[in-house]
């Protein structure tokens, strides 16, 4: 009966609170979409200028397989003056340079080009040369077969391998799928450590925090207590974001079982929580807490392979992802609702989560009761 006291109390506290409701409301909602909708790593109507000293029909057949809708062509610059201006004024993000030669190298077969890009947004970028790499590789092999006078007829009677790309779970590679789910997971981190730690700490701020220690309540309790409301709002708040938003907008397939993942879900909840309590241990105000949870939240996206794969990752960085849980919640999460998959291929992310989350409780409790013993 204490325990439940003590949550009726903090569930009162999180109603009432109509700032940090209103904050749940946009972290399950409006920062998933605008996640979702305004981010995208995908190239489109790239802006381009282009630069032609040849003029000739070569020059004009290779310009006109840059189209929409992933580069905009939106000038033709006669000299180097403009080319800069474009550039740096950041009206343009690409440049393609055709030299006045370009006919005469063709016939050589030693045709060159040069492409001036802005790489101030390196993801962007990189997927743009990408493109342009493609394009001016089909282009080639096209004036290839020209020069050599080969016809389809002959292309027949080769041998061909047939590539054939084929893209699982995400097949039209859109970004607002990942992008849309990646945050609902930043969100339930956040959440759960923002409310928790928050809520700990206006005890220690009003001076209410001696009082529950005079009464017949255990440090665990006291925890529970704090933690519970938390789990309870992510639990209500996420129904909303997988089928409001991931799947009812942006028409994300949930192929796993989601009572599953809502079970491992609310245990990643707690054990984000009880590392919000451990803050709020040390912190003695809420400015404090914040600035605790922005340290040691930074380390642990990065480390969690949501933008770079762990394998990818300097093996250091790959040895210290493994103390952060929210690594083996981003895999589990990404395995279970996009691809479907069971216990058995995410056992060792539960087993992780499971591990931390009981290490960073005890810690948190053991913190508490050596900070209020003295």
């Amino acid at each position: 009966m204490r325990i439940l006291s003590l949550i009726k109390k903090e569930m009162l506290h999180l109603i009432r609170d109509k700032a940090l409701v209103f904050i749940l409301f946009w972290a399950f909602t409006g920062a998933v979409y605008t996640s979702g909708s305004g981010f995208t790593m995908e190239v489109k109507n790239f802006p381009t200028i282009i630069f032609d000293m040849s003029k000739s029909k070569e020059s004009r057949e290779l310009i006109s397989r840059f189209q929409k809708p992933y580069f905009k062509i939106i000038s033709f610059v006669e000299n180097d003056r403009e080319l800069i201006e474009w550039l740096d004024s950041g009206k343009a993000s690409m440049a393609i340079v055709i030299p006045p030669d370009f006919v005469r190298k063709i016939d050589k077969m030693e045709g060159k080009i040069q492409i001036i890009i802005d790489g101030t947004m390196s993801l962007s970028a990189t997927v743009a040369v990408a493109y342009v790499t493609e394009i001016i590789y089909d282009y080639g092999l096209e004036i290839l077969e020209r020069k050599m006078g080969v016809t389809g007829k002959f292309l027949e009677n080769l041998p061909i391998i047939e590539q054939k790309t084929r893209i699982e779970f995400n097949p039209n590679v859109l970004s607002s799928w990942f992008m849309s789910m990646l945050e609902y997971f930043n969100m339930i981190t956040m959440v759960s450590l923002l409310v928790t730690a928050a809520q700990m700490v206006r005890e220690k701020e009003y001076g209410t925090i001696e009082q529950l220690l005079v009464t017949p309540v255990r440090n665990w309790e006291i925890f529970i207590s704090k933690i519970i409301p938390t789990l309870v709002a992510i639990a209500i708040f996420s129904p909303i974001t997988l089928f409001g938003i991931i799947k009812g907008i942006f028409g994300v397939p949930l192929r796993g079982n989601i009572f599953f993942f809502y079970a491992v879900m609310l245990f990643y909840a707690f054990t984000i929580s009880s590392l919000g309590l451990a803050i709020s241990t040390v912190a003695k105000n809420l400015a404090q807490a914040m600035m605790l949870m922005l340290v040691i939240l930074i380390p642990m996206l990065f480390l969690s392979g949501a933008w770079t794969p762990p394998e990818s990752m300097h093996p250091l960085m790959q040895y210290l992802s493994l103390i952060s849980p929210m690594r083996y919640f981003i895999d589990f999460g990404y395995s279970v609702l996009f691809k479907g998959n069971g216990i058995t291929y995410v056992w060792h992310d539960i087993l992780g989560i499971i591990l931390i989350g009981l290490v960073l409780f005890a810690f948190s409790s053991y913190q508490f009761k050596r900070s209020f013993s003295k």
